[in-house]
């Protein structure tokens, strides 16, 4: 009998198995469906030698010390600031759009006080914003958001930006500074060892026991646990009885060159040109050093496992019918950007983690434990 079931290995499952084993000192059953730990996180070596994300860049930012505080314990960081250029007009331009897109794209030399005066004379006065387009074109005007951000965002998500929340565009800033930054956050950083590698040191407590390529249908009647964490896509716990609540997939092409580099900096954007949305060189995020470089080609799709809930207003309606239902499941917690639909960042899955815990922690007793770990020293 394991107290808890916990279903994916993410970062919802795994922190949540981890504060339960060490804080609770409860045993935890933590099973995948995949054949490995890290959910989308997961990195590993290649055929090259070269660190990959096996489902696309994942760079870590956060303004909560709160956040940082907790993941060091399983990890030393390598100070990263993420930047992307967009391939637009012929040219690369750095996005989120800053002085210096604008000037090189047009061939000018403004100022940022004339910036604004730019974007002020292209906006569109939008009555209430609503949707992915409103937020654009009422910030920088409709030709940047045509060139930037509308064929982007209709290969990433299957459907115009006009059709999507306005969440979907909200997430990118627009700057009038030679900030090129991809992200503002004050902690911006990567895993020194790598994501897996700190995954690992999260789950090594003998009170965890990990299941890989294991379905909970299949074991959910067979192994006996006393409470459920349910971290997949919510619609699927209860047998899509409501119908199927819509996520986005990714298709991934790995591809390994016999070359140093292949692209100036990490993320190169494709809004204009090519099926794919964009290509990532993994050695700028590491910092690994390797006569052979590696790339991944995303392609959106509909099919495949569910990456991205879609942002749209009957989505929400119908997830909302789902999460009346699960108001009404005892001793079963619904956590993560799936089960929650929520398009969130990794430090956002960790803290609303951590909160679900300190939630835990508040409606239900726990056994006295003897011995709480130290906190692990972070690894090299």
């Amino acid at each position: 009998m394991f107290d808890w079931l916990i279903v994916g290995a993410g970062f919802a499952g795994s922190v949540l198995a981890e504060r339960i084993a060490s804080q609770r000192n409860e045993s935890v059953l933590l099973i995948d469906r995949r054949s490995h730990i890290g959910g989308n996180a997961y990195d590993c070596y290649n055929e090259a030698g070269v660190l990959i994300h096996r489902y696309g860049p994942h760079i870590f930012h956060t303004n909560a010390q709160a956040i940082v505080d907790y993941l060091s314990q399983f990890t030393a960081w390598r100070s990263y600031e993420h930047r992307v250029l967009s391939s637009v007009d012929g040219k690369l331009l750095p996005i989120p759009i800053n002085l210096d897109t604008i000037n090189k794209l047009y061939d000018l030399d403004l100022t940022s006080e004339q910036l604004e005066q730019f974007f002020a004379s292209r906006r569109e006065k939008v009555a209430e914003i609503r949707t992915a387009e409103d937020v654009v074109v009422s910030t920088v005007g409709r030709e940047l958001y045509e060139k930037f951000f509308r064929g982007y965002t209709r290969k990433q998500w299957g459907v115009d930006p006009s059709q999507l929340a306005k969440s979907v565009t909200a997430r990118v800033p627009t700057r009038t500074d030679h900030d090129d930054r991809y992200f503002g956050d004050t902690f911006q950083k990567m895993p020194a060892g790598g994501y897996t590698r700190m995954f690992h040191r999260m789950l090594d407590n003998p009170q965890i026991k990990i299941m890989l390529q294991t379905d909970y249908r299949e074991i959910r009647d067979s192994i006996p646990f006393r409470r459920m964490i349910f971290t997949g896509p919510l619609d699927e716990y209860f047998d899509w009885r409501l119908g199927r609540l819509p996520y986005r997939s990714l298709r991934f092409e790995h591809v390994t060159l016999d070359r140093e580099q292949f692209q100036p900096v990490a993320v190169v954007n494709y809004p204009q040109t090519e099926d794919y949305t964009r290509i990532t060189e993994y050695k700028h995020l590491t910092g690994q050093q390797s006569r052979k470089t590696s790339l991944t080609y995303e392609y959106p799709t509909d099919i495949g496992d569910p990456y991205y809930p879609v942002p749209r207003a009957e989505n929400e309606a119908l997830y909302k019918r789902y999460e009346a239902l699960a108001a009404e499941c005892p001793d079963v917690w619904f956590v993560g950007r799936l089960a929650t639909y929520r398009y969130y960042n990794m430090d956002q899955v960790v803290g609303q983690a951590l909160a679900t815990f300190a939630r835990i922690q508040k409606s239900l007793p726990s056994r006295t434990v003897t011995q709480i770990p130290a906190q692990r020293e972070a690894a090299e």
